[in-house]
């Protein structure tokens, strides 16, 4: 996928809340590996778990799809090519970059403008929220998982990555600093910094990990651990 320079918050601007828009799907890929610590190796997980959890003649889906990135994991990586790969977005702009993105790549796949909530999940054996979660009203994630449980077939897995907290405040503190100078070290000035992080602020809610746990415990997953963690992101793999 070719890469456009991230420069969306490089100027002063009247702020407004975070939005998928097309400027956001332009940049994304740019915004989301200089932002995100370990997110290649979050990608590269996919891969590897799709192989042990995917079964033949069922349904992958991505759920936030954005450009495509977790779905062209999938499809690379998948034994199966009688299965097929669902990619949803709410955002009319990422879902046209996705089918951009992946066309070409891999085949068998699908790309649905549509609310994640409304989704009804057919025959899946993998479902992945990759930082999509967090952007969920905190009141709507427990029917979420759940519903995604329902959804999953015996032996089927649900991958959810998400940028977390911690209640001790100097861990809280000093993994909030890691973060920051990851940023820097990747090019965004303080100004970039500040600017998505007031733009971002009350769209972007986490969850510490014990909640994560507890919410995949009480859906009704059998298995559930953090299976990756880099500074103040996490992955989580739940089994049912």
């Amino acid at each position: 996928m070719s890469e456009i320079r991230d420069k969306l918050f490089s100027k002063k601007t009247d702020l407004v809340g975070f939005t998928f828009d097309a400027k956001v799907s332009e940049i994304f890929d740019d915004m989301v590996r200089r932002s995100v610590p370990g997110y290649q190796n979050m990608l590269e997980m996919v891969g590897l778990l799709v192989q042990i959890y995917g079964q033949k003649n069922t349904n992958y889906y991505d759920l936030g799809a954005s450009t495509g990135a977790v779905c062209l994991a999938l499809g690379l990586n998948n034994p199966h090519p009688d299965s097929r790969i669902i990619g949803v977005d709410n955002s009319v702009a990422m879902v046209e970059k996705c089918r951009q993105n992946l066309h070409g790549k891999i085949t068998n796949f699908e790309i649905i403008c549509a609310d994640i909530n409304n989704i009804n999940f057919e025959n899946a054996t993998i479902i992945v929220l990759n930082l999509t979660l967090q952007f969920v009203p905190v009141a709507q994630r427990q029917a979420l998982i759940d519903h995604i449980y329902q959804g999953l077939q015996p032996g089927g897995a649900l991958l959810i990555t998400e940028k977390i907290h911690f209640d001790d405040v100097k861990m809280q503190k000093q993994m909030t600093k890691l973060h920051l100078d990851f940023k820097r070290a990747n090019g965004y000035s303080e100004l970039e910094i500040a600017a998505k992080r007031q733009s971002i602020e009350n769209v972007l809610i986490t969850d510490n990990q014990k909640t994560h746990i507890k919410r995949l415990e009480n859906a009704g997953f059998s298995q559930n651990f953090c299976h990756f963690q880099c500074l103040n992101f996490a992955s989580f793999l739940s089994v049912k």
